[in-house]
């Protein structure tokens, strides 16, 4: 079984993976070098990030098979960045339908899915800039940037729910959660109907 938690910076995400996870963690992206501009070349761009989802989903997988279960600091299926982005006005429609179309693909290969089970986070701003300026191990590099995107992602995963119910829990609980496996983990008509679903942009939320 594959767990994702997923929030902003500073949401306690991390913290609560590594207290709950027990050597089970998959995490978040590192940095990259040698990334395509998405200005430049959109479409290599968005090749490159559906690999390294890819890639993400690949180790919770083998996690996973050795294991029996798999925490996902962030989500592999990491499509609702640029999404929440565009939101906001710091991406283009250009760029979300370049990514999403890339993201599809891998989908309908059976190269990435949807998790059995999503703990969302949603904490005030003004706690998470305590937090954050409490920190002093990690930089977080475009906090207000992640403040900005939080309505946004609550919605994203608020019509994930709506599509494969029972899947998303708001709130980080104090114990690992009890998890079944789901079905449909390569589901493309639910990826399909949650897109169609999706707010359009609000612009500076």
């Amino acid at each position: 079984m594959i767990l994702v938690v997923e929030g902003i910076s500073a949401s306690g995400k991390t913290t609560w993976c590594n207290q709950h996870g027990d050597g089970h963690v998959v995490p978040e992206h590192g940095r990259f070098t040698s990334v395509p501009d998405r200005i430049k070349d959109p479409a290599a761009a968005a090749a490159f990030w559906a690999e390294r989802n890819v890639d993400r989903w690949q180790a919770a997988r083998a996690m996973e098979q050795q294991a029996g279960w798999a925490v996902c600091d962030s989500d592999p299926l990491k499509l609702h960045y640029i999404w929440t982005l565009w939101q906001i006005g710091e991406a283009s429609e250009r760029d979300w339908l370049s990514e999403l179309q890339a993201t599809r693909d891998t989908i309908a290969q059976g190269r990435i899915g949807f998790a059995d089970r999503y703990l969302v986070v949603s904490i005030a701003p003004e706690l998470a800039r305590e937090r954050a300026k409490a920190d002093t191990t990690r930089r977080r590099s475009n906090f207000e940037l992640h403040v900005r995107l939080q309505q946004a992602l609550l919605s994203w995963y608020s019509a994930l729910e709506k599509v494969l119910p029972g899947r998303v829990h708001i709130g980080l609980p104090a114990q690992m959660p009890v998890m079944e496996p789901f079905d449909r983990r390569f589901a493309l008509a639910a990826f399909d109907r949650m897109i169609v679903s999706l707010p359009t942009p609000r612009l500076c939320i």
